[in-house]
């Protein structure tokens, strides 16, 4: 392997040459050089892998001599050694991107710490993450044989979700492909303990929080005349696309709690979103609001009323407070809030639901290059990432904090990644969706779905009689034999929701504060 060529500029270098000959025993190549213009003009004839670079010399001073190189070189690092520790000197070098900050006299194993952390760092990063991952691997494995408890699948499955993102950061396809075997098996684990016990656990007083408890066990303790809260909701996003927006927003709140909660059954935004805001399983809301309600195959739009569920809701509670409901399904509306956004100041809950990731998913099946971009679930997050970093709804975050308020921010289902095809049979009534049916004369694979006889036993309102609900397991979509291999290539590899898996039904709801 070729040596790792150091430039060290200092214009006292002969005093470094116990330091230059340590490190060339290290099999390292130093070049040095006495002044800040003979820096630059090394720099740009030769690719050095690392510059140690002194701040205080005379003529072109360091941080000029700093500018430079990154002005010319702008990926090269650069490693500041001074005698000075005044604030704005560090500001300045950290300012312009600096590796690393030395202060002198320093020693060769800083100078080594310094050369393996901005050199090496990747490849220690990898082992380390590597074997750590080994190890947790067993130890996932023996969790899932033994899980029994709705929290310990909410543990599982962040954990999951914390290796992945890991090894995703080491770019270890054979670790990832090792962690998506798990995930698939725990998935597999996951149906069989929601076909076993989701029916009891929405009558039991030990139960999960679902999605129409949300506002009342997570968001109403929370308002309060004493101080406002932004409220938002964005549609359809899983626990893994939250964590990596977490840090833009880490800039501007502070986390208080972080609460995870389990969607219903359908987990589709008609039903799980209008328990959300109505408090009330569908089946409740049918018989209470049956001017909001819609089923599967009425006409209209399923979600017009969420703002009157939210505030039939509130009164429902007893919460004499001011709310005001926004939704934003278009980038227009989003910056009209955006740019408006100080008028909520006088509210005590301001309300946001915002689509993007829903359109996201949903324009993933229907458009070619929205399939390149999220051609995988590590591209799909990347997309989020991006999206969210230049929305208005990042906008309208920071004003919120400006006014400080409060932030919860949640979700009302995940989505996953639809690969394998299984065969539905049903009237020409049925619904239309690829991870739940309803409707009469339904034929399909009992082995790979979660089938409900009655509906009224998970307090879902019928279609007519016989008409049960069936809800796909694991990353399974339900496909017509009629032209099967046509609608297989359209659907396969799309995002969709509906059913049961732990990247639909285990969601965030997280209280942050503003710094």
């Amino acid at each position: 392997m070729d040596s790792i060529q150091i430039l060290w500029v200092d214009d006292e270098i002969e005093l470094l040459k116990p330091h230059i000959l340590f490190l060339e025993r290290k099999n390292y190549k130093v070049t040095t050089c006495t002044n800040g213009a003979d820096a630059i003009e090394l720099v740009n004839d030769t690719n050095f892998d690392i510059v140690f670079l002194d701040e205080n010399m005379p003529g072109l001073t360091g941080l000029d001599t700093l500018a430079q190189i990154k002005q010319n070189k702008s990926n090269l690092p650069v490693v500041m050694i001074t005698k000075s520790e005044e604030e704005y000197i560090m500001e300045e070098a950290i300012g312009s991107k600096i590796s690393d900050y030395l202060i002198k006299p320093v020693n060769p194993s800083q100078i080594l710490l310094s050369l393996k952390k901005n050199l090496d760092n990747s490849r220690l990063v990898s082992e380390k993450t590597t074997a750590n991952y080994q190890q947790e691997f067993r130890k996932i494995a023996m969790d899932l044989s033994m899980i029994n408890s709705y929290e310990d699948w909410i543990e599982l499955y962040k954990k999951l979700i914390h290796w992945e993102l890991e090894l995703e950061n080491i770019n270890d396809s054979g670790m990832l492909g090792i962690l998506e075997s798990q995930k698939q098996e725990a998935n597999n684990q996951f149906f069989k303990f929601i076909k076993k016990n989701y029916e009891s656990f929405l009558t039991a007083n030990d139960a999960p929080t679902f999605s129409h408890t949300l506002f009342k066990d997570y968001v109403a303790p929370h308002v309060s005349k004493d101080q406002g809260v932004l409220w938002v909701v964005i549609d359809n996003l899983r626990y893994d696309q939250y964590k990596i927006i977490e840090p833009l927003i880490n800039d501007f709140y502070k986390k208080e709690i972080e609460h995870t909660y389990f969607s219903i059954l359908p987990t589709a935004t008609q039903y799980a979103r209008n328990a959300i805001f109505s408090g009330l399983m569908p089946l409740e809301m049918e018989k209470k609001h049956p001017n909001y309600w819609k089923n599967d195959t009425d006409e209209g739009g399923m979600n017009l009323f969420e703002n009157e569920f939210l505030t039939a809701q509130i009164k429902r509670l007893h919460l004499e407070i001011q709310h005001e409901y926004y939704k934003i399904t278009s980038l227009k509306s989003g910056k009209e809030l955006a740019d408006n956004y100080n008028k909520t100041k006088q509210n005590d809950l301001t309300t946001v639901v915002y689509n993007f990731v829903d359109m996201l998913s949903h324009s993933k099946t229907e458009m070619e290059v929205i399939k390149e971009l999220a051609g995988d679930d590590k591209a799909y997050r990347s997309l989020t990432l991006s999206w969210f970093r230049n929305s208005p709804l990042f906008d309208i975050i920071q004003k919120a904090k400006d006014l400080g308020q409060k932030l919860i921010l949640t979700t009302d289902h995940g989505t996953i990644n639809c690969k394998t095809p299984t065969k539905v049979i049903g009237d020409k009534n049925i619904s239309s969706n690829l991870r739940y049916k309803t409707g009469r004369s339904l034929t399909y694979e009992e082995k790979d779905v979660y089938a409900v006889a009655n509906p009224k036993d998970i307090f879902l309102p019928s279609l007519a009689i016989n008409s049960p609900f069936i809800f796909a397991k694991e990353d399974l979509f339900f496909a017509y034999p009629n032209n099967f291999n046509h609608f297989v290539k359209y659907y396969k590899n799309t995002y969709q929701h509906g059913g049961v898996s732990l990247e639909e039904m285990i969601i965030p709801c997280t209280i942050y504060n503003p710094k």
